[in-house]
């Protein structure tokens, strides 16, 4: 049975005839309101249509699934490719007391990464070591608000290899560009979460057909960015916000980098040593660092300080 988002709304009108009445009356509210439906509990969900909670689970056991979480999963990914992020705010913290948005968004944000730690495969996270350190070359690509984490990473990778090339661009032509000699001893990392970015999955199918390896770093495994992986990096992130919550994947490359600089120790302590020398040599950071124990400097940046 295909599960695709893109089938589950045209299953339900193709299957209306033969619900019961009950279930006509979901399926009525889900095709209407999909976006609500996809947060609700199968309890909450029949006192919202006025049905039990046992023709929600028969409901969604008529559509082909194995039970009302299987369908309300495949319902969850609807509602974060089709959402636009006005519709995303409204759902997500449209009820939420402005003074708890504070607590509400931290904790959402903790559970994004517990949920990660719980699901994530460590096996693809130990081939994307060995995929990284066997690399020739290095391609890391992220869009949209996803490029503060490619860059991230990209200047991480840059402190333990020689070949990592961050693919900055707002043109999927100026992306084959700047990958026209990636090949098969090459390979691209790629970051993508909804809205998931054409450019981005372009330059997967691009490395994915020079023969070179693909690790995807997105939020499920039906992310379309797996289409060309070979490695899956699945890091949750906020369904249903305008901002899009990527503390997960971002621990992730906390973790990603961590591994490979343990892997390359010494490389890594001799290269950071070397920096040192020419951060000093230049005084790169002198005239850019705060020292804490000078109080002459502070005094300066306080504006409420005058002298007595």
């Amino acid at each position: 049975m295909n599960n695709s988002t893109e089938h589950l709304l045209g299953r339900i009108n193709h299957q209306f005839h033969s619900f019961s009445k009950g279930q006509k009356k979901l399926a009525s509210y889900i095709l209407d309101n999909y976006d609500k439906a996809a947060f609700l509990t199968a309890a909450k969900l029949g006192e919202t249509v006025g049905v039990s909670e046992s023709t929600v689970v028969r409901f969604a056991i008529h559509l082909g699934y194995k039970g009302y979480p299987e369908f309300q999963k495949v319902l969850e990914e609807l509602v974060r490719t089709k959402l636009n992020s006005i519709q995303r705010m409204e759902v997500t913290y449209g009820k939420v007391p402005q003074s708890e948005i504070l607590d509400t968004v931290l904790h959402s944000d903790i559970d994004k990464i517990k949920l990660t730690l719980e699901g994530i495969d460590h096996q693809a996270f130990e081939l994307a070591i060995e995929l990284l350190l066997s690399a020739r070359n290095i391609y890391v690509v992220g869009i949209r608000s996803c490029a503060p984490l490619a860059s991230f990473m990209s200047f991480y990778l840059n402190l333990i290899f020689d070949n990592v090339r961050l693919l900055t661009t707002s043109s999927s032509s100026e992306i084959f560009e700047q990958m026209i000699h990636i090949g098969e001893e090459d390979v691209i990392v790629g970051i993508s979460f909804p809205r998931y970015s054409m450019r981005t999955l372009k330059a997967l199918e691009f490395a994915n057909n020079r023969k070179a390896k693909v690790i995807t770093l997105t939020d499920s495994v039906h992310s379309p960015m797996n289409l060309y992986s070979s490695c899956n990096l699945i890091a949750r992130s906020d369904m249903a916000s305008i901002v899009d919550s990527l503390v997960a994947p971002l621990s992730v490359i906390n973790a990603l980098v961590v591994a490979l600089s343990m892997r390359k120790q010494k490389e890594v302590v001799e290269r950071l040593e070397s920096l040192e020398k020419i951060w000093d040599e230049y005084q790169v950071y002198n005239n850019d660092e705060i020292d804490p124990t000078d109080s002459e400097e502070i005094q300066l940046l306080d504006p409420n300080h005058s002298d007595r």
